[in-house]
């Protein structure tokens, strides 16, 4: 008997292979900062234009895209999965006025299968390419006997900057903000555990054909999520990658005329709408979001219909549509959202931060340790 690491199940020319494949993708995301290319033991990237920065301050995020892998897996499609996890990261750096500079990636599974994870990091690539983010560098780790031949999963880290005077969030919030709300492009990657076990309630198939789900898009990007089809199977409605912010939130930014527009920013993730809102303003403020400004996606409607349940009881898991929200100065709010509109993403006012004195009870009030404003929906949904 011998004893290899083959035989354990570990392909090393396997790997080695899944790197030539991603090696174009990813090289195609390195500009002149990056040092030292492709396939270093750590990624290099030189920060001297830090130096023109009176006080630069470092911005990190790490995440992954949890339980909506198991869908890709499912139907054998990893193209877009890269896209969702660039943004659960990158478009959490961007919430605090940073601009991201560099991102890895690490990706565990049972086989490394070359075509698969070459798809998987190509997203990603494409994804760091469209938020201005170099991808500097990754891990993929076979596990046989931890995860299944066709298992596995994602994550990444990314690192940003901003200027200390230019940070945003609750302290720039003022009485009479208002509160816009950026269209997502579907369910983005949080509450799929939620949508699996509808899924399964209901006896749907991902390969399910369903007209109700026509305005979803198996693309989705920076863009407009809508494909008009016919009719999508469950699966494609379900991978629609998440919608990616950055560049169109910097291009505000960056824009002198629209300088201080944008008090604070709440990326829309795990918790809902009124959770996250509630992080990112002052302790004693507080919003109704009216719900009757927007209708929900189809693919919110279509699941709720699965569950026998309403949209409401899920407010605190989906986006329900609304995948990035920018408080901003009332008066140079019309600018800020026909600013975002120009980049392809459908903008409106849901609300406007309020200090008047009232009872909070019945609102979301701060989340996730922080001690912030307080937030609830109000009204009915749009048809």
């Amino acid at each position: 008997m011998t004893n290899s690491y083959a035989e354990a199940g570990v392909d090393t020319h396997a790997g080695d292979l899944a790197v030539e494949l991603m090696k174009a993708a990813v090289s195609a995301t390195h500009g002149p900062n990056v040092v030292g290319g492709f396939g270093g033991f750590a990624g290099l990237f030189d920060v001297s234009a830090l130096k023109s920065y009176t006080k630069p301050l470092l911005a990190t995020s790490t995440d992954g895209v949890g339980t909506k892998v198991a869908i890709a897996q499912a139907l054998d499609k990893h193209d877009t999965i890269g896209q969702d996890l660039v943004g659960m990261v990158v478009d959490d750096i961007v919430v605090v006025g940073a601009r991201p500079l560099f991102m890895t990636d690490y990706i565990a599974c049972g086989k490394v299968v070359p075509a698969r994870i070459a798809d998987i990091v190509a997203g990603i690539a494409r994804a760091c390419s469209a938020t201005g983010t170099a991808l500097v560098g990754g891990e993929t780790a076979e596990h046989p006997g931890l995860l299944g031949p066709d298992d596995y999963d994602v994550a990444g880290a990314a690192t940003g900057v901003v200027e200390a005077d230019a940070l945003l969030g609750p302290e720039r919030v003022t009485d009479g903000d208002v509160v816009l709300a950026l269209e997502s492009s579907g369910l983005h990657s949080n509450g799929f555990s939620l949508v699996r076990h509808i899924l399964a309630g209901a006896g749907v198939s991902y390969t399910s054909v369903s007209a109700d789900l026509s305005g979803e898009a198996a693309g989705g990007g920076s863009g407009a999520g809508a494909a008009g089809a016919a009719g999508v199977t469950v699966g494609e409605a379900l991978l629609v990658p998440t919608r990616l912010y950055t560049s169109p939130l910097l291009a505000v930014l960056d824009d002198p005329a629209l300088a201080g527009a944008i008090h604070s920013l709440s990326h829309v993730t795990g918790g809902g709408i009124a959770a996250n809102l509630a992080r990112v303003l002052p302790i004693g403020s507080w919003v109704e979001v009216d719900r009757s400004t927007w209708a929900p996606l189809p693919v919110f409607r279509v699941l709720s219909d699965w569950a026998g349940s309403t949209l409401e009881s899920a407010e605190g898991t989906w986006n329900l549509g609304i995948g990035m929200i920018a408080v901003v100065s009332a008066s140079q709010s019309a600018a800020v959202a026909a600013r975002i509109e120009a980049a392809g993403i459908r903008t409106w006012q849901v609300g406007a931060v309020s200090t008047a004195p009232r009872d909070v009870t019945g609102f979301e009030q701060g989340a996730k340790g922080v001690n912030g404003g307080a937030v609830r929906l109000v009204g009915a949904y749009a048809v």
